[in-house]
């Protein structure tokens, strides 16, 4: 996370240890996974940093064995009642869901692949109320952010 902080400007980063999730899949299959997830904002960005933390078959694995580190998704934000119809248009144009669940606080994501087409996949967050919440106090966080207390546990 420092080298992200000094060359981007990235911060304070909010990290969630062992983050959880009410139910997943995995390319259709039922799966569980254990990753740490650090965010953070510079200016009007939000960027994610991963690390998965088990051996699990994974998106993250899948991505790696094929193109190495660096870039795996970019995310869309839908509200709660155009998330299933968002998820059905990019199926519809054949692109499958590589993951799919629901996190701690009830919001569904889901990750698309579009690798061989974009370069990476795109994830469809559900933005509820708490994922709002979230992002928010992340963004007001990094705002005039004077990298004091770079690492926050919320």
């Amino acid at each position: 996370m420092p080298v992200y902080s000094e060359l981007f400007k990235i911060g304070p980063w909010f990290l969630f240890e062992h983050f959880g999730f009410q139910w997943l899949k995995y390319r259709g299959q039922d799966a569980t996974m254990d990753i740490t997830l650090a965010l953070g904002c510079s200016g009007g960005m939000m960027f994610e940093l991963i690390q998965q933390n088990c051996d699990n078959p994974s998106v993250y694995k899948d991505q790696y064995a094929k193109k190495g580190w660096g870039f795996h998704h970019w995310a869309v934000s839908c509200l709660p009642d155009q998330y299933d119809d968002r998820l059905a248009h990019f199926q519809s144009q054949g692109y499958a869901a590589a993951l799919e669940g629901a996190v701690d606080v009830g919001a569904r994501a889901a990750y698309v692949d579009m690798t061989d087409h974009l370069g990476g996949m795109i994830e469809l967050i559900e933005m509820t109320p708490q994922v709002e919440d979230l992002f928010t106090m992340i963004h007001q966080a990094a705002d005039g952010w004077d990298g004091a207390d770079p690492v926050r546990r919320p």
